[in-house]
């Protein structure tokens, strides 16, 4: 074996003389023999053994060479309690003594874990040599090692082949051990785009675990009908999976398999290819036929046994069969997570339709009726309302009211009266009234035209289940995968099967079935007239998004008014480089403000601005079509207020603001913080204030994501795909790419995630000489690999602030050069186009959160002690610490921190969080791009690691 894998010899390390010595002996005591030495005559460092196994063949002959280095790492031993058969082994080990190998490492007095398979009659002792027994041990360094009795260690037989075969060693890859586990995949139902993502982690990581993955086809279709439609899928399998939308192992609708006898022939097929886990990626109908399997499974493989189709040995290793499932499903219609992988990539193709039908519909000032998908769930149609400024909306769980026809004409004339040019309906498709009767788009139509508008229908149908995902799709399939592989390595017969989801950032794990039931709770609701329980059962934030959206878009309410004397003079600024949804959250506090009677007023170009009086009291109009603008209409600068905190101060005075809304980056966190602390000297910020992070970077303290961040991702995403399609074209080449981000690394990180990128740097971690030596040896080993003509591009990934000394162009010329002719390497710096140019509907939804809510905080803290009996507003005065705050998102809840208490989570010297909730992904970076990440350190990079100790 180790020939064919084209290697000389197998290279361990150990730190000390005792560990190298206990290296040969623990060899020795196995058949291998010194066949040289090689010594440092001056000291015992720099020892090296060589150690030689002969074998019958020359694929059976295997070196080992023993190497005493003190700054070797010494790995650390797998707990006891763990099966050792899920983890990496280095060597497989023949012999057909296996009792013998048993008697040796108790002698030795090393501890392993010994398995016999079924089939095996342990009662009949003079048959042992004939049974399949498998023992793990490690060595004195730690390394796995497997025994086995079977002449051919990866062979599918019960029992071994020859009791008369001699000691000798194969090298395997982890991917190569006999008993790994099995597990297959599926996506069912509607595609969405995510699911290749999700495909590719599942495989990944099930290789990297030790395991086998099998892709079934065509959905329960495939797992029906067998053969060649479940297929064994390996590392280069799913390579360039990421970027393609749909699902590129297919679905199909199955009647079979809603039958015993459909579901018999599935069970069948997964024994016979030794499948004993499965999971499956589709809505609440393939989950729920996912549950049926499992629940039948016993009496399915009984049935099976009876008749003769398996026999017991066959079917002893499947008595349970684990599920896990994924929610793949655009309509976001799932209970107990909050979005659903494919969701927002079909708002990404539903805005993006949106954006372009308003030009033309404000030219020829026309009106249109836009109907999106979704048949009992209202996520979309909402969501495209909220992110595209639509004048009316119509959902499932919202009818609207009685009389809507009447109501929404009077919303549009009003709209019109103010100056807007285009009107925007959307409709989901499975819209009904309070009688639960269908809203038709073409009953709509006839209603527009009869006010005197020229009205088009535009039905977006199955365009919004194409094209490539979007970043946050990428991820999120990325990383339910992984953890659906973990869920799977994890699980026993009692575990319910679960349901991987998401609140907030966090993962979560729910009983399948529960979820489901939840999900058809919504449908019972509605039949019901239950309405306000079938938007409770959405993710925690639908009710509120639907309060937001009528507060921003109906106009002249007069029950949203406060009173007179309640009533504000607020002050909105934009500071720092712009991001993608400074204008959609402009655009929502003003909209909102007028609803309430306050008054909204601009501050245009930041600070500098202020002290320039250039600043304007908002209207309804004055923002419309802000939702889809980037950058920063208000315009911004990085400037903050202490240049003349007297004058900023007399200026706040003079314009009689009564509170300050902040929009912006760091330099806007840090300048609210400033006038805080200056509130004892000037009284003229002693009045609400509240910062909305808005930075490309999200290093805002205070909240998990910053508007712009999102668009900025997809942004970098689409030109990594573009960069990796020109790579791959060129065939042999490696791309350094340049980010944004400060002394951030979230963009480096969340993008080499999205685009499949090797290696990620970041100022977290910065660069050091192992580091790109380990990624040159990485590069030149993956491109020997790589069949001839058939080579990828790959790309690097660089944090602009990561190294003084190891810049782009010297990454590029250090991996040129070390690559020796076997790829080409080139640098490029995306610049300030990871601003992004329209906000990504996720920015915009998030800024329509955020602004709604802090016209709320504004609102509690002007007035904290007024009795409802004053008429006349008082001058503003508030110094509590709470009245000085940043909004933002932590875990599943959007919360409102005192700029005081977030300062023990403030790096000022590196201008960012001192907390970093997605460090742990640049682990998965590398884990998912570069296969045998994991295996151990080569000798260069041992000797990387000792210069990098001595220069400390």
């Amino acid at each position: 074996m180790s020939l064919l894998e084209g290697l000389s010899h197998i290279v361990l390390t150990a730190k000390t003389f005792e560990e190298y010595d206990q290296c040969i002996k623990f060899y020795s005591s196995f058949g291998f023999q010194t066949v040289s030495q090689d010594a440092n005559a001056t000291s015992a460092e720099g020892l090296v053994n060589y150690l030689h196994l002969f074998g019958k063949s020359p694929v059976q002959n295997i070196t080992l060479k023993i190497v005493l280095s003190p700054d070797a790492t010494k790995k650390s031993p797998f707990p006891e309690e763990k099966d050792w058969r899920l983890e990496h082994a280095l060597m497989n080990s023949v012999s057909a003594n296996i009792a013998g190998v048993e008697e040796i490492l108790k002698s030795l007095n090393f501890s392993f874990q010994k398995y016999t398979y079924p089939g095996s009659d342990l009662s009949n002792s003079s048959q042992d040599e004939l049974i399949h027994t498998e023992i793990y041990a490690h060595d004195p360094l730690n390394n796995l090692i497997v025994f086995t009795n079977k002449l051919m260690p990866f062979s599918k037989t019960i029992y071994a082949t020859s009791p008369k075969v001699t000691n000798s060693f194969n090298l395997t890859l982890p991917s190569l051990k006999s008993n790994k586990k099995r597990i297959g995949f599926l996506t069912s139902g509607g595609d969405a785009p995510g699911m290749n993502a999700a495909v590719r982690s599942i495989v990944r990581v099930a290789v990297s675990r030790g395991c086998e993955a099998y892709a079934i086809f065509e959905g329960y279709e495939g797992l029906v009908s067998g053969g060649d439609m479940i297929k064994k899928f390996g590392w280069a399998d799913v390579r360039g999976y990421l970027a393609i939308g749909g699902t590129l192992i297919g679905t199909a609708r199955c009647k079979s398999f809603r039958q015993r006898s459909g579901r018999l022939s599935a069970a069948l097929n997964l024994v016979k290819n030794g499948i004993d886990a499965l999971i499956v990626c589709g809505g609440d109908g393939t989950l729920t036929g996912a549950d049926t399997l499992r629940q039948e499974w016993p009496g399915l493989i009984k049935e099976l046994i009876d008749n003769g189709k398996l026999t017991t040995e066959e079917a002893a290793p499947h008595k349970n069969l684990n599920i896990v499932g994924i929610v793949g499903s655009i309509d976001n219609d799932m209970t107990s997570t909050d979005i659903t992988i494919g969701a927002v990539t079909s708002l990404h193709r539903i805005c993006e339709a949106v954006d372009c039908i308003s030009s033309t519909a404000a030219s020829h000032s026309r009106a249109f009726v836009i109907e999106v998908m979704g048949r009992h769930c209202g996520w979309l149609a909402l969501m495209a309302a909220i992110s595209t400024d639509a004048d009316f909306v119509f959902i499932p769980e919202r009818p609207p009211s009685e009389n809507w026809e009447s109501e929404m004409c009077r919303v549009i004339k009003k709209h019109r009266l103010l100056g807007k040019r285009k009107t925007i309906i959307i409709v989901a498709e499975g819209a009904i009234d309070l009688k639960l009767e269908p809203i038709k788009s073409s009953y709509i139509k006839d209603i527009l035209a009869g006010i005197g508008l020229d009205t088009r229908v535009t039905t977006l149908g199955h365009i919004q289940r194409g094209g490539r995902p979007c970043a946050y799709d990428r991820n999120l399939a990325t990383i339910q995968g992984v953890e659906a592989v973990n869920a799977i390595l994890q699980a026993t017969p009692e575990t319910p099967s679960p349901m991987i989801g998401l609140r907030g950032n966090k993962i979560t794990f729910q009983p399948l079935m529960e979820a489901v039931e939840l999900t058809h709770q919504v449908e019972v609701a509605i039949s019901k007239k239950d309405f306000r329980r079938a938007t409770e059962l959405r993710d925690p934030e639908f009710a509120e998004d639907y309060e937001a959206y009528v507060a921003t878009t109906f106009v002249d309410n007069k029950d949203m008014l406060v009173p007179e004397y309640q009533r504000l003079r607020i002050g909105i600024i934009h500071i720092g480089a712009p991001a993608g949804g400074m204008n959609p959250a402009t655009r929502t506090a003003v909209r909102f403000a007028l609803n309430r009677g306050h008054t909204p007023v601009a501050i245009y170009n930041g600070f500098n601005g202020l002290l320039e009086e250039n600043v304007n009291e908002l209207s309804w109009i004055d923002v419309n079509g802000w939702s889809s603008k980037g950058g920063s209409e208000l315009g911004t600068n990085r400037s903050e207020p202490d240049f003349d905190m007297g004058m900023v101060a007399y200026q706040m005075q003079k314009q009689r603001f009564d509170a300050l809304l902040f929009i912006g980056g760091f330099e806007a966190y840090h300048s609210l913080i400033k006038l805080h602390k200056a509130r004892d000297k000037y009284p003229a910020f002693c009045i609400p204030m509240i910062c909305i992070p808005a930075t490309i970077s999200n290093n805002v303290p205070g909240t998990d994501f910053s508007l712009g961040a999102d668009t900025s991702l997809n942004a970098i995403v689409d030109n990594c795909d573009a960069l990796k399609q020109s790579a791959s074209a060129s065939r042999r080449r490696v791309f350094v790419v340049e980010l944004h981000g400060g002394q951030s690394g979230y963009l480096t990180v969340l993008s080499g995630l999205a685009a499949g990128a090797t290696s990620s740097y970041i100022p977290e971690e910065g660069i050091s000489l192992k580091t790109l030596q380990s990624d040159v040896n990485h590069l030149r080993r993956r491109y020997k690999e790589d069949k001839k003509g058939n080579s990828s591009g790959r790309l690097i990934l660089r944090n602009e602030c990561v190294s003084d000394t190891y810049t782009t162009e010297v990454i590029a010329n250090i991996f040129k050069t070390e690559g020796r002719g076997l790829y080409d390497s080139r640098t490029c710096i995306l610049g300030h186009i990871q601003q992004g140019g329209a906000p990504s509907p996720v920015d915009r939804i998030r800024a329509t959160r955020f602004a709604f809510k802090c016209l709320y905080f504004i609102e509690q803290h002007a007035f904290p002690t007024m009795s409802t009996e004053q008429t006349v507003r008082p001058r503003v005065y508030t110094n509590t610490k709470e009245s000085a705050a940043v909004i933002g998102i932590e875990g599943e809840k959007v919360i409102c921190k005192p700029v005081d208490d977030l300062l023990k989570d403030t790096d000022f010297k590196n201008r960012k969080s001192t907390k970093a909730w997605w460090i742990h992904l640049k682990g998965l970076v590398e884990l998912l791009s570069k296969w045998g990440y994991s295996e151990k350190e080569t000798e260069t990079e041992n000797l990387y690691e000792a210069i990098d100790k001595s220069m400390q």
